[in-house]
């Protein structure tokens, strides 16, 4: 028995069949992804490489590299996911320990977050973040009844989650560790939990970030500057103001892609964190508005996807789908926030939108896993011959007597 038997080939005639509304959001915010990478990054890929599409051709591999990932994923059955979760959490493990070994991990800015891979940057966070919806899925299934009944079964992933969390903060990434918590917190809710363990766990964890975040002076200036970023334009509050100037520039309808002055080396880091505002700036509020209702297309099918899984009796592909459109949401939310300025400076990417190879195959990986638990469904519906339709109403009635 060798490796490849591990995998389970989706057919092309299964592969048209898997949710067709699911599919044309990726693919859309992928191609808007790539234009905005293109078009955001072009004063900065002249300044630093000599030619303007710089980033856009590496993002442009990332792409093809994140498919060729997600299409084994594709061919990998969830069960044999399911089977690695723990294997898959001590690896994520060791990557966050290794970034933060001289001469392993690389430093930008400042964080210590990357492994050179040659090819692409690694980030560990993103890789622990994946593995940390696999392995709660698998730990929300084998330990239901303990999530749901006693306080151990709901503590003992969170004393992982806390070791993660321990070496976030080290590199530090305080915006991954937000997510990361928070995904933790919804899976455990969806798995469960009771509501009054839920609201302590909440208190405790706002306590807790909130505790973090003032610990340091750069983060407490963030959270000051977030609040009024016109008290210092020049200086602590330069990032955030100048993504306002491109929000006012933009208006309603945009000045047109290619045409943002912003981008102009006034508005740093306009191709990973602040590519929205550059998207807001050249397209205009309309153009914002399409974005964020593609992300929530794309997120509330995933949901929809999990919740046929979970009408189907596998509940760990419905807590996967969960978990991995809760990790999409969270970053859509933060990095908006974060643009508009309603949430302090973070370092998290927009999705599938921001340049980045970590962030684009991991996601990537993530949304074909979703793709996966689709065809799965559709097959587990063949063997047991039912429709939607009497997925639906069995959901209804089960409901009702609960």
């Amino acid at each position: 028995m060798t490796w490849l038997n591990m995998f389970d080939r989706v057919s092309w005639r299964e592969f048209s069949r898997i949710d067709a509304i699911f599919l044309s959001s990726v693919v859309s915010i992928l191609a808007l992804g790539i234009v905005m990478v293109s078009s955001a990054s072009i004063s900065v890929s002249e300044s630093i490489h000599g030619h303007p599409y710089f980033f856009m051709i590496r993002q442009t591999l990332y792409l093809v590299l994140g498919l060729v990932f997600g299409w084994v994923l594709l061919s990998l059955p969830t069960s044999q996911l399911q089977k690695w979760g723990i294997l898959m959490m001590g690896l994520s493990l060791i990557l966050l320990i290794l970034v933060l070994v001289l001469g392993i991990g690389k430093s930008v800015n400042g964080s210590r977050r990357w492994i050179n891979l040659v090819v692409f940057n690694l980030q560990a966070s993103e890789v622990a973040k994946v593995c940390m919806v696999v392995y709660m899925s698998g730990y929300l299934v084998r330990r239901a009844d303990r999530v749901r009944e006693g306080w151990i079964g709901f503590f003992l992933p969170l004393c992982l989650c806390s070791v993660f969390l321990l070496f976030l903060l080290l590199e530090p990434d305080f915006g991954a560790s937000v997510v990361l918590l928070g995904t933790v917190m919804v899976l455990l809710f969806l798995g469960g939990a009771p509501l009054y363990q839920f609201l302590l766990l909440m208190v405790g964890a706002v306590s807790m970030l909130g505790v973090v975040a003032i610990s340091e002076s750069y983060r407490l200036k963030r959270l000051m500057n977030f609040i009024d970023p016109w008290a210092d334009p020049f200086n602590e509050g330069y990032q955030l103001s100048q993504a306002l100037i491109a929000y006012g520039r933009g208006e309603w309808f945009g000045l047109g892609l290619g045409n943002s002055v912003q981008k102009l080396s006034y508005l740093p880091e306009a191709h990973t964190d602040f590519v929205f505002s550059i998207w807001v700036e050249e397209t205009g509020m309309m153009g914002g508005l399409l974005l964020i209702f593609l992300f929530a297309v794309m997120v509330g099918r995933a949901f929809k996807i999990g919740r046929k899984a979970m009408t189907l009796s596998r509940p760990f592909a419905a807590y996967m789908c969960f978990g991995f459109a809760i990790l999409i949401l969270a970053q859509v939310i933060i990095n908006i926030g974060v643009n508009t300025g309603f949430l302090p400076t973070k370092g998290l990417t927009l999705p599938l939108i921001s340049y980045g190879g970590s962030s684009l195959i991991i996601t990537l990986g993530s949304l074909f896993v979703v793709a996966r638990v689709d065809v799965e469904n559709r097959r587990a519906e063949k063997e047991l011959g039912v429709t939607d339709a009497n997925l639906e109403s069995d959901s209804q009635e089960k409901e009702r007597a609960e």
